[in-house]
């Protein structure tokens, strides 16, 4: 590759070819010069100061030292800025942000304390958020919230104190999430819709009342019959 600047001082020296073994022609033209052939040491010195312009031209890459710590957390810490923007995150979650970003665990204490105290984390209005939306939108059970707290890497002490603030209406919740889910069931035996309606609020955290709830649903929607089968009201 020819890199070219436009100069005659940046074109490499000429460089004899032919020792002094060469034809007759070829020693008869060099013996005014042999004074100023090049040495090889001279010509080692100018093969590294070639290289070391080479570097320094266009399209030609120089190598470069790995990037300090300090840079590495600088960079880290602006990607994790960047997630926050978009969602909260558990002070585990901003931890492993900066361990992918390949952040010494010395910097991450730092970046972490600093955003803690800025309240840019903040576990316990992490969970708060995560409670109402599985309450409001997800209708869940304790047993389904605190499980879905703990796969964010919130710590049970703060997944309790977070539970422990929700009002004691999980009966009433659950019954209204099987209401809803009643009238798909229309067909079935009684003992099938009441398995398979338990089976849904137990997988919606409700646990022990899954059961209980399930039959007062039931009962509030379809009358029971001595016949096998049950028939749901229009």
């Amino acid at each position: 590759m020819c890199f070219d600047d436009g100069g005659e001082g940046d074109l490499a020296p000429v460089i004899p070819l032919f020792g002094a073994g060469g034809d007759a022609a070829g020693r008869g033209r060099s013996q005014g010069a042999s004074a100023s052939r090049p040495s090889a040491d001279d010509a080692a010195a100018w093969n590294n100061t070639w290289a070391d312009r080479a570097t320094e031209m266009p399209g030609v890459s120089a190598p470069h030292d790995p990037p300090a710590d300090d840079e590495i957390a600088a960079a880290g810490e602006a990607t994790l800025l960047r997630k926050l923007r978009t969602r909260s995150l558990s002070e585990r979650e901003a931890r492993d942000v900066l361990a992918a970003c390949e952040v010494d665990e010395t910097s991450i204490g730092a970046i972490v304390a600093r955003f803690l105290g800025n309240g840019y984390l903040d576990d316990a209005r992490l969970a708060e958020q995560l409670l109402h939306t599985g309450v409001a939108r997800k209708s869940q059970g304790r047993s389904a919230l605190a499980r879905s707290l703990a796969q964010r890497g919130i710590a049970r002490d703060v997944i309790d104190e977070a539970l422990g603030a929700l009002p004691d209406d999980e009966f009433a919740r659950a019954l209204e999430f099987a209401r809803t889910k009643v009238r798909a069931m229309r067909g079935l035996e009684r003992d099938v819709a009441l398995r398979r309606l338990a089976g849904q609020l137990a997988r919606r955290g409700y646990g022990g009342l899954s059961l209980e709830v399930a039959r007062r649903a039931l009962d509030e929607t379809t009358p029971r019959s001595s016949g096998s089968g049950v028939r749901f009201e229009p």
